[in-house]
């Protein structure tokens, strides 16, 4: 059960395990020249972050205002994650895609630096 207080994530992970080489540097340029722009003032989302573990794993943490914004957006994405972008480019469909809270950001004093590249 959702606790009132916390944010509603998702978490979207592709192993990257038989993934091909370079795979990393093309999801890297994926988020920087699509994705980031694609999600940088989705209705519904609070933030959306990019993660990744070479030759393990790629995904997005995504934070969402309400429950209805999250469900809708699974519901959406899992009807087509294998043909989702980052399938494509991994060579596979997402081994998780997982609802979880967020119950708490903290932003240090170096701040956040929300552009995909630096």
């Amino acid at each position: 059960m959702t606790h009132p207080a916390n944010m509603l994530g998702l978490t979207v992970r592709w192993s990257l395990a038989d993934a091909p080489e370079g795979v990393e540097a093309e999801l890297a340029s994926y988020v920087a020249d699509t994705s980031h722009a694609r999600f940088t003032g989705m209705g519904g989302l609070g933030f959306k972050t990019w993660r990744m573990r070479a030759g393990e794993w790629f995904e997005g943490c995504y934070v969402f205002a309400r429950d209805e914004d999250r469900a809708e957006f699974q519901r959406t994405f899992s009807a087509g994650a294998a043909d989702a972008p980052g399938s494509k480019i991994v060579g596979s469909a997402p081994i998780l895609i997982e609802e979880c809270d967020v119950v708490a950001v903290a932003e240090g004093a170096e701040g956040f630096r929300a552009t995909p590249r630096a």
